[in-house]
């Protein structure tokens, strides 16, 4: 089903129009905050949706909107043939995918390519290049960037598993090679746990990905999670912007992202994105990345994994950097060159992740009807969402309504921004995480800068 929304196409006479129209192969808050950048560009824009994402915003906003199946992933968001029929039947040149879903999948990629649609990300095989995390791990190698130390390869059996693991030293992770969010990881610390806990890896990462493949690397006790934004253009033009600090996590998924990073140095900055540009270039690749570090207690670095797409923390990264990170991934799949630009740093970016979750109960999924749905304002303070008064949030699909971000001269200044703003920000009729947010603010440790991966570990939650 084709709907026509009351959404305008604004052409600009001083913006070169590089797409007629671009499809929008996502949902929620980052299908919304693509569709800005491309009204601003003069370029009409298609949602696709799910029965149960039918009221959401993004479907509202966008010129047009094609229903693509029930709430279910698979027969939707993931349904490639319903995807790229929606491209067709609205004469959509390009696609763009997002986070999630299928913004990393080379199938899709690869699909758009054969019925001539632009995949607004890298081709295909960039995708696999990188996806599958030991083939990435081995092109790291080769083009000289820190990784951690491991497996040369998959693990296969438990006598390989074991043998890699007493060679490495104990503690050790299973990681699955495909997927991320955590999902099939399993830290070891002697032999004995070995065939358990490689056998429960296998199988979630069967589960979650259709993809049993794991391999086993250094486990690095309580390290920084640090990741660098690059861009490359079609022309061998690479360049970074600067590190985001991610390190505030729960079960390996982020809450809170800030740049600059409290604990890296201008030294430090330039040998980590040089190794991210290292990185990119090693697979010619194209469009927006991030290459994730794992940072050690010594300022030691390891490639961790990189993200062939947008991130959703990337708004951290345009506020300090003045760029509109969309737009230039737009601009770079039209062919255009970054040779020559430059982007300058200034103030500090800090980023809450809103979710429909509940602080008092272990972080439970707390879907259902937004009655009030207030966001706060003000000089430096951004809102990106999808959430609106009487909107539901459906159980179906990820958790996040909401990313609040803070840009203030200081880390200091804008952690009391984050602050301040997070006490504006009111949601009534579900449990979301905003008291979270506001309990890590005022903590003398996260003020502080100094603390790792295991922040929350020790930190205590004072239900109100």
């Amino acid at each position: 089903m084709i709907n026509h929304s009351s959404g305008l196409n604004h052409k600009h006479s001083s913006e070169k129009t590089l797409f007629n129209k671009i499809l929008v192969a996502n949902r929620g808050e980052i299908a919304l905050r693509i569709m800005q950048t491309c009204r601003e560009m003069g370029i009409s824009t298609v949602a696709v949706y799910s029965t149960v994402d039918a009221e959401s915003m993004h479907v509202k906003y966008a010129d047009e909107a094609v229903c693509i199946g029930p709430a279910l992933s698979r027969e939707s968001y993931l349904n490639i043939p319903r995807i790229i029929a929606a491209a067709e039947v609205t004469n959509a040149d390009a696609i763009h995918p997002g986070y999630g879903f299928l913004a990393e999948n080379a199938d899709f990629a690869e699909v758009c390519a054969s019925v001539n649609i632009k995949f607004i990300g890298p081709t295909a095989t960039m995708i696999n290049q990188m996806g599958d995390k030991n083939t990435a791990k081995s092109t790291m190698i080769f083009a000289g960037v820190p990784v951690v130390p491991g497996s040369p390869g998959l693990v296969t059996d438990l006598q390989q598993a074991i043998e890699t693991a007493q060679r490495t030293g104990y503690p050790v992770i299973i990681k699955p090679t495909a997927g991320g969010g955590g999902k099939g990881m399993r830290v070891v610390t002697e032999d004995s746990q070995m065939e358990k806990a490689l056998n429960t890896a296998r199988s979630e990462a069967e589960q979650s990905f259709g993809n049993s493949g794991v391999y086993i690397e250094k486990y690095l006790e309580n390290p920084r999670h640090v990741e660098i934004q690059i861009l490359s253009d079609q022309h061998g033009n690479t360049i970074h912007l600067g590190e985001r600090d991610c390190t505030v996590q729960r079960r390996h998924q982020k809450l809170i992202e800030e740049t600059p990073s409290p604990v890296v140095d201008e030294a430090l900055r330039k040998k980590m994105g040089d190794a991210a540009v290292a990185a990119a270039r090693a697979i010619n690749y194209e469009g927006a990345g991030t290459i994730e570090f794992l940072l050690d207690k010594h300022k030691d670095f390891y490639f961790m994994e990189m993200n062939t797409r947008i991130q959703v923390e990337h708004p951290v990264t345009e506020e300090r950097y003045d760029v509109d990170l969309v737009k230039e991934q737009i601009l770079i799949a039209a062919g255009e060159s970054i040779e020559g630009r430059n982007f300058i740093p200034k103030g500090h970016s800090i980023e809450c992740r809103i979710n429909a979750e509940d602080p008092e109960h272990s972080f439970r999924p707390s879907p259902g009807q937004l009655q009030v749905f207030h966001t706060p304002g003000g000089h430096g303070v951004r809102v990106d969402s999808h959430a609106y008064a009487s909107y539901v949030v459906p159980s179906n699909y990820d958790s996040m309504i909401a990313k609040l971000i803070v840009t203030a001269h200081s880390r200091d200044e804008a952690i009391a921004r984050m602050s301040r703003a997070l006490d504006e920000f009111i949601v009534v009729g579900i449990k979301t995480t905003i008291p979270f947010h506001k309990q890590v603010m005022h903590s003398s440790v996260f003020q502080s800068g100094d603390f790792d991966t295991s922040f929350l570990e020790s930190f205590r939650y004072e239900k109100k």
